[in-house]
């Protein structure tokens, strides 16, 4: 069946997302059951009834299953960041997107485990931080402007970005170290506040 022939594109679209997102349901749960780099493709396309080559029609390879989302999270960020009001400082202003972004967890145990084995595997953490140096070219144009512009403003733009992400990994690996104790966002909180600039512009 073609989008163009047998179904409205709409339709096609949503059936793609559909199965999409069952495939990923299956996987994750097999990773966190198994361990990620002990479950292989093979299993995956057993377990969601599909083919080895179907598989690879919705992703590139076996981490996309778990991080596909965090490229296109960097346009949902900046906008976000677009919508935080005009008089907040350019650190306060991003706090607030990563914030609004968060929102709800609808299971944060699930949401913990996940983000433990993404620490714990090193092609996973290496596509994280991968994927997160991707937001450079979402998030830089509007702290930029943010910034006042002038001499040096991208390369700023670019060094703040870099800490407020930096700030986000670090916290997210303390938060699974400590099991979840508290909410993640102390914990980004506390990250920042060791680099965000004080009366005087020095950080703390």
């Amino acid at each position: 069946m073609t989008p163009t022939e047998d179904a409205p594109p709409g339709l096609w679209a949503r059936s793609r997302q559909r199965v999409h997102a069952e495939i990923t349901t299956v996987a994750m749960d097999l990773f966190l059951a198994k361990g990620f780099e002990q479950t292989t493709i093979e299993e995956v396309v057993a377990a969601a009834g599909i083919s080895r080559r179907s598989f690879f029609r919705y992703f590139g390879t076996k981490e996309d299953v778990v991080l596909g989302a965090l490229v296109g999270e960097g346009a949902v960020l900046r906008a976000a960041l677009e919508r935080q009001p005009e008089d907040d400082d350019v650190w306060t202003a991003l706090r607030g997107a990563l914030v609004a972004v968060e929102g709800e967890v609808a299971d944060e145990e699930r949401v913990l485990a996940t983000a433990t084995m993404v620490y714990g595997t090193p092609s996973l953490r290496a596509r994280t931080i991968e994927k997160h140096l991707r937001w450079y070219e979402d998030l830089v144009p509007e702290v930029e402007r943010r910034l006042g512009g002038g001499p040096g403003a991208t390369l700023r733009a670019k060094a703040v970005v870099g800490c407020v992400v930096t700030c986000l990994d670090l916290a997210g690996e303390a938060w699974c170290q400590d099991g979840g104790a508290r909410p993640l966002r102390s914990y980004f909180d506390a990250a920042l506040d060791a680099v965000r600039p004080r009366a005087g512009g020095r950080a703390t």
